[in-house]
């Protein structure tokens, strides 16, 4: 969840950190820090609330030139967004500075051993936990590696950590258990962060790190062992995006600049899925036909918005392959005993590859000797290394904290998959297959021409910038829509709003209905879906109750104008197609109407882009 970077070279680490953590502060900006160390002692500052913050701390109170640091922004989980419980956090003896990623499960015994030795806490976190184990480590002699190793053999749960120490003034080290961490490898510098977006301006080289694994850094090595000393295996990579792409590009707000990235990220995700052989082409899924032809059932696991991509899924999955599918909400997955077994695929979607309760989700199906495939985003992160296949969906970053071109490129791979499915299964002809993905190969352009007539749009939003609710309805694909229409003014707005299933409406959430509240509501396209006009009867429903329809339907269904306060027209599409065009207008709402009311829209507040602790 935090952001952590570690910086060893020629160059002012507190430059290479602060901007590292500027690229980082999307997984967090409770409070953020630095420290380096500069003629054998330590120097650190730290101040709670936004980066911003820090930079000022930083010009009051200047800290020595260096060129060996680490940094962090936090999302608070143990104690709250101070200046205290902010990191680095120093050992007891002044020699170890620390910033950690994760929860330390056991803190509250480990805590009670320190203080029992004379050791004096200043934080409520269990970071300070590890700070101090790791000082009194190196007191007793142990390098800074050999002490980490210990310190980690020692702690539960998950975590990252990042230390300096000031008897080796060319190091960084750090440990990795079940939270993200990757080496930027350099040209006489090397760097440590959560994410490659941190060093990205140095160096597109990057090297993976496994689990439970400890990475020494200096200027001219990386050495990585396991937790015990042992020799450990990593792979480097190319990151395949540039600066460029995780910079604003003239917009106001990262989400904004990744909403009109929608179309290249949709047609990146489907580029080369077409063979020679005339047949659609997984190179990534490493799962022999074979094993897929005797799959009995298919489960999904997610969180938040990629669970909603989950139930698009699952329509066109069950509809294009006939086996049943589940959608599971990940952080329940494990804990109901779910019935799963060799037969089961599960398919898990993260657009980081980080979510921790995804990740334990998938750990679990393996250990019931289900095939796990994912979906996610990131090169090289946990999730698809610990699965037996993946799907990337080449969004590139995303800094947003409200997930746009993730979702529509998740829906995308998801569709693929299905696709896939169906023809390994021999549940589809070949050119039923190429008509669908003929189809698909046009969304690009559908989606840009839903961007191109967003005035609409952005005049609703503005209109209804002082609205305490809003409600969206949807049925069958249009229902995962609608939920996610309301989970982006929740995330964004900071107001109620409510998804609901359509058919619903009269079983509860039609007493929600008043004069003047916003309804958005999902049509399925006219004369080729059977619940177009019982959605058209809803409409009705809720007009003649005083509230005010905003109709996304497509062009040219004049059964739902007389209906429509306020008509979005959308591109004629395929009904499990639809998503991606009518997710679009509703991440423009959202993102308007909290830009009206003067929300950071990146940075919305409590949370944080990637939740890597349960």
């Amino acid at each position: 969840m935090c952001g952590i970077v570690g910086y060893v070279g020629p160059r002012s680490a507190q430059d290479v950190v602060i901007e590292g953590l500027r690229r980082l502060e999307y997984r967090g900006y409770d409070s953020a820090g630095i420290a380096v160390e500069s003629q054998g002692e330590l120097s650190a500052r730290k101040k709670s609330g936004k980066l911003a913050n820090l930079v000022v701390e930083l010009d009051e109170h200047p800290i020595p030139a260096s060129t060996h640091g680490i940094g962090h922004t936090r999302w608070a989980t143990h104690g709250g967004p101070t200046d205290a419980n902010a990191h680095p956090h120093l050992s007891q003896n002044g020699r170890v500075a620390l910033v950690h990623n994760g929860i330390i499960e056991n803190f509250a015994e480990l805590r009670a051993e320190l203080e029992a030795e004379g050791v004096e806490f200043t934080s409520e976190t269990d970071t300070e936990v590890a700070a101090q184990l790791l000082g009194r480590e190196v007191e007793s002699g142990a390098g800074l590696v050999e002490s980490l190793r210990a310190v980690s053999r020692r702690l539960e749960g998950a975590f990252t950590l990042v230390a300096i120490d000031t008897a080796e003034p060319e190091s960084v080290v750090a440990a990795r258990r079940n939270s993200p961490l990757v080496v930027g490898l350099g040209e006489g510098e090397n760097f440590l962060a959560s994410d490659v977006a941190a060093f990205i301006e140095h160096t597109r080289e990057a090297l993976e790190l496994g689990q439970d694994q400890v990475v020494e850094i200096t200027p001219d090595t990386v050495t990585v062992t396991d937790f015990d000393g042992g020799e450990a295996e990593t792979r480097p990579y190319h990151v395949d995006w540039d600066l460029s792409a995780a910079e604003k590009d003239g917009f106001d707000w990262f989400m904004r600049k990744e909403i009109f990235e929608q179309p290249k990220a949709v047609a990146d995700t489907l580029l080369g899925r077409w063979g020679s052989k005339g047949e659609l082409v997984l190179d990534e899924i490493r799962i022999s036909p074979e094993t897929l032809r005797r799959i009995d059932k298919i489960v999904i696991v997610a969180c938040g918005t990629a669970f909603y991509a989950g139930m698009v899924a699952k329509y066109a999955i069950e509809h294009w392959t006939r086996i049943p599918c589940e959608v599971e909400i990940a952080s329940e997955f494990r804990y109901r005993d779910p019935i799963i077994d060799p037969m089961t695929l599960v398919v898990t979607i993260s657009q980081s590859g980080e979510t921790a309760d995804t990740l334990m989700a998938i750990r679990h199906a393996r250990e019931q000797h289900a095939k796990v495939i994912a979906i996610c985003n990131t090169n090289g992160a946990t999730i698809p290394r610990e699965s037996d296949a993946v799907i990337y969906t080449h969004a590139g970053p995303e800094i947003g904290v409200a997930s746009t071109k993730g979702f529509l490129t998740q829906v995308v791979a998801c569709y693929l998959l299905g696709l896939y499915l169906a023809q390994v299964r021999g549940m589809k002809y070949g050119d039923e297959i190429k008509a669908l993905m003929d189809e698909l190969d046009t969304m690009p352009a559908k989606i840009q021409k839903v961007l191109d007539e967003r005035q609409r749009v952005l005049d609703l939003a503005a209109e209804f910038a002082k609205v305490p609710s809003v409600l969206f309805l949807g049925r069958h694909v249009g229902y995962p829509v609608a939920l996610e229409g309301a989970l982006k003014l929740k995330e964004l707005a900071y107001i109620h709003a409510e998804g609901f299933a359509a058919g619903e409406l009269k079983h509860g959430p039609i007493a929600l209905i008043d004069q003047e509240l916003p309804v958005f509501v999902v049509v399925p396209p006219q004369g080729r879906d059977q619940l177009h006009d019982k959605v058209v009867s809803n409409i009705q429903e809720i007009r003649a109750r005083g509230a005010r329809t905003i109709v996304l339907a497509e062009e040219g269904d004049t059964d739902v104008e007389p209906y429509a306060d306020v008509l979005i027209p959308l591109p004629r599409v395929s009904t499990l197609l639809q998503p991606l065009v009518a997710t679009v207008p509703l991440q423009l709402f959202a993102c308007e109407l909290a830009t009206q009311k003067g929300h950071d829209v990146d940075q919305p507040r409590n949370l944080a882009k990637s939740v890597t602790v349960e």
